[in-house]
């Protein structure tokens, strides 16, 4: 049992240590703003490519459903600028019309 968490210790301190590195050695260093602004990008592409390929496909009867909820999602993307309302909100579309059309 000891050695169990001798091992599940080393593998922890040794994933951890590259993911603190970073923030240890660039936390007090100012960011070329190009590299800040194309960063600041990173979370509406990673979520973008984690959802649009199965969007589609998520509701095969319903495809007008399925576009009314990406038209919300890009609308409100573009004009709030909040990623957690953009996504509430297009689920929220994506009910709706298939409830009631």
């Amino acid at each position: 049992m000891k050695s169990y968490f001798f091992i599940i210790l080393g593998m922890a301190i040794v994933t951890f240590i590259p993911r603190l590195l970073p923030f240890v050695l660039m936390s007090k260093k100012e960011i070329n703003p190009t590299l800040k602004r194309f960063l600041n990008y990173i979370p509406y592409t990673a979520l973008g490519a984690l959802i649009i390929p199965n969007v589609f496909n998520a509701i095969p009867n319903h495809q007008g459903a399925v576009f009314g909820g990406i038209i919300t999602a890009i609308v409100l993307s573009w004009w709030k600028d909040n990623i957690i309302l953009s996504v509430l909100a297009s689920v929220g579309s994506t009910f709706l019309i298939i409830q009631y059309i």
